[in-house]
């Protein structure tokens, strides 16, 4: 896919360079060369007149953070040309983006249609909270697109999509589910947070709006909270108005280290995907791993598709290891380079269970009905050396299988193969 899609300053520049430049390449107070931090709650006019066509929107400004702030606003500007959008909304959580959206596009007695893999907060939104709007959802089996187009021909208002899934690195048809929304008027709505718009630009695909987790690969570093949602004008100021009025508001200290991070976003991507596609193809071979799922591999059933609407196959790894959470409680502890935590997308390499990363808010019931075993792991990829991290893993799992191995044994031969020192 080309990977000179957007227009504006930076229009013909590679995306490396766009990281780097998109949104920036204004005149900052003082000369200063990086964004500044205005943390400024309000902003003040001499001119009623003008500050009254500020408050419109009908001249250039800013009059309260919680509606507009220039260190945010560069941010916004920043995804824009990255995703190829008109315009974009920052919200304080990559959550409150999601529900945002939702929320602004939804009213009682309409139907949203999506799929049953998708990030453990969305569905707590399809699952609990919309229906107490009024809204009709209905979810799908993420890989029977038949049923889905099914359910979208039914008549839907909005289609929510999100690829590759989390944490099951599911692949959807973007194009072909765009069809199928778009003949019966439906709204699409994308979360890209996974691909990134370094690897996908769902705008580009014919999809309306599009959702990031600035949280995880956008800032790239686990120290900051935010959200991005980028489309048309038209759509987008939608999406401002019930910000603004709703208050999840990005704060300017977050949006700074989001563009921070931003910048070094196509170099880290570059590393963490070398290594997701090592630590994948290791995981195929490894006795104790019952399956592995990442789009990179040839055998991956979204493969195809994946080369065909991504420039790169992600930076996140999930595998199922036999003995269920047995077994992950055995190997976590053994890493040596990585956290064990809720969060993804960092520089650092981490690793955790959805039990209490993807879907810590659904019982376990609820992830057995949803197809994710107690027994899958989630690696975010870190930008560590390759070899490093194929060897890092490599140790725990022998560690875990000659513990399984010893365990296996009647307790007289154990006792005997401790003995010599195995």
């Amino acid at each position: 896919m080309d990977d000179k899609l957007k227009p504006g300053l930076n229009q013909g520049a590679g995306l490396g360079t766009r990281v780097v430049w998109g949104g920036e390449q204004v005149q900052h107070p003082y000369n200063a060369t990086q964004t500044p931090i205005v943390v400024s709650a309000a902003y003040g006019y001499h001119d009623i007149d003008e500050w009254y066509d500020v408050a419109l929107g009908k001249q250039p400004g800013f009059i309260y953070s919680r509606m507009s702030n220039p260190t945010v606003s560069v941010l916004e500007d920043k995804l824009c040309e990255l995703e190829s959008a008109e315009s974009a909304v920052a919200f304080s959580t990559g959550m409150a983006a999601i529900s945002g959206v939702l929320h602004t596009f939804l009213a009682c007695g309409q139907r949203v249609v999506s799929t049953r893999d998708s990030y453990g907060g969305t569905n707590k939104i399809f699952e609990e909270f919309l229906p107490r709007m009024g809204v009709e959802v209905t979810l799908c089996d993420t890989l029977d697109i038949d049923a889905i187009e099914h359910q979208i021909a039914k008549g839907c208002n909005v289609l929510y999509l999100e690829t590759p899934t989390n944490p099951t690195l599911k692949v959807l048809d973007i194009r072909r589910l765009v069809a199928a929304a778009k003949s019966v008027g439906a709204l699409v709505i994308a979360d890209n947070t996974f691909a990134t718009p370094l690897n996908q630009n769902p705008l580009a695909l014919g999809v309306d709006v599009v959702v990031h987790s600035a949280t995880k690969f956008l800032s790239g570093h686990g120290d900051v909270l935010g959200g991005v949602v980028c489309g048309s004008e038209q759509l987008m100021s939608q999406v401002r108005h019930y910000r603004e009025i709703n208050g999840a508001s990005l704060d300017p200290f977050s949006a700074y280290l989001i563009i921070r991070g931003i910048k070094t976003l196509a170099l880290r991507l570059r590393q963490q995907q070398t290594s997701a596609q090592a630590l994948a193809e290791y995981l195929c071979s490894e006795p104790l791993v019952e399956s592995v799922n990442y789009p990179g591999l040839p055998q991956h059933p979204g493969h195809a598709i994946a080369r065909s609407q991504m420039r790169g196959f992600g930076a996140i790894v999930s595998f199922v290891l036999a003995g269920g959470m047995g077994t992950v409680i055995q190997l976590l502890p053994l890493l040596k380079y990585a956290h064990r935590a809720g969060n993804l997308g960092a520089v650092e390499t981490i690793y955790g269970p959805a039990r209490t990363t993807s879907h810590v808010e659904n019982t376990l019931e609820e992830r057995e009905a949803l197809g994710i075993s107690e027994g899958l792991v989630r690696i975010s990829v870190g930008i560590e050396d390759t070899e490093d991290l194929v060897a890092d893993l490599k140790q725990a799992c022998a560690s875990v299988r000659d513990k399984q191995r010893h365990e296996s044994l009647p307790a007289g031969k154990r006792e005997r193969f401790t003995n010599v020192g195995v």
